[in-house]
């Protein structure tokens, strides 16, 4: 682990976030996402990202990050991330289905997000920490020979059923507007993407009577970004961790947000990771956002208006 991965590890596991009022939203409104970080190859942190079924009735095709709404009233954001994660990635419950030394540390909630779907969204931020201990980063360092690698021994193991793909990204990179060239071309994508979408492409819309800024991320894949496919999905990939670039149909139609040789990450999935890099790395993105994390402050505005309640009555349009 790097200096600064370790840094942001620790800046992740001491962050308290604000008061939410997750636990004021109705049932049916209440889900929750896994922000699933690992070290790579180099000492930098990734994050674990899918690609959502094209048969899933929400957000199919899409980037996701592993997670779905909550079962019932007492589940806790943690408890309903780590249950989806396990149902879309085969992410085990428990340390136990863990190859040593991994164990899966929670580190951190971070500000609820509200989706276009109108559901309460609560980040939980995990580390697929190679330690015996949640405070032994250091000793784990003197180990390096004795760890697995990650992607090449964990990922690629992890049983996608719900989901087309699971790929991984740098998690640093969504606050930047540039990947270095190493990581935006490579064997399997000698030729980088138009510089416009090379990384990072945004544009400001508006919502709720509120300027919003829409991220757009591309994360190439390649032989260096292995990839696991579902067979039992409608993948566009053979089910291996190098896809065959010929695989994949770019239809560019408005849900296929797949290219020959990208994933596009954007919509409240871009939001965020972005939020999460902003707290794990002390640091502001280098292309415009906006200031506040998450959505609390809507939220709340919201259910002051009597919204978000658990059926949508006739005529309410939380959009307007």
């Amino acid at each position: 682990m790097s200096a600064a991965s370790a840094a942001a590890i620790a800046r992740l596991r001491a962050y308290k976030p604000p008061p939410t009022s997750y636990g004021s939203l109705p049932l049916s409104r209440r889900a929750a996402v896994l922000i699933l970080l690992f070290v790579g190859r180099e000492g930098e942190l990734r994050v674990v990202l899918t690609m959502r079924s094209r048969s899933l009735s929400s957000y199919a095709g899409q980037a996701a990050l592993p997670g779905g709404k909550a079962d019932t009233p007492s589940e806790t954001p943690l408890q309903t991330s780590r249950r989806e994660a396990f149902e879309e990635i085969g992410l085990p419950l428990s340390d136990a289905g863990l190859p040593p030394p991994f164990i899966v540390e929670h580190l951190c909630l971070l500000p609820m997000h509200l989706a276009k779907t109108e559901l309460g969204v609560m980040p939980c931020v995990a580390f697929l920490n190679p330690s015996a201990s949640p405070s032994s980063l250091s000793e784990a360092s003197t180990r390096t020979a004795a760890i697995p690698d990650v992607e090449t021994t964990l990922i690629p193991r992890l049983d996608a059923k719900e989901v087309a793909a699971v790929f991984t990204a740098p998690f640093a990179s969504f606050l930047e507007s540039s990947l270095p060239p190493s990581s935006s071309s490579s064997a399997a994508n000698p030729t980088p993407a138009p510089e416009a979408h090379k990384w990072y492409h945004g544009l400001w819309t508006e919502w709720h009577e509120t300027r919003w800024r829409m991220h757009n991320f591309y994360v190439p894949y390649s032989s260096s970004n292995p990839v696991l496919s579902s067979p039992s999905s409608s993948s566009p990939f053979k089910p291996s961790s190098s896809p065959d670039v010929s695989t994949v149909s770019d239809t560019r139609t408005p849900t296929d947000i797949r290219n020959p040789t990208h994933f596009r990450v954007f919509g409240m999935t871009a939001r965020i990771l972005v939020d999460a890099a902003r707290v794990a790395y002390a640091r502001e993105p280098e292309f415009e956002h906006n200031g506040h994390f998450g959505d609390e402050g809507l939220i709340a505005r919201l259910l002051g208006c009597g919204l978000l309640q658990s059926e949508r009555r006739r005529g309410e349009e939380v959009e307007r």
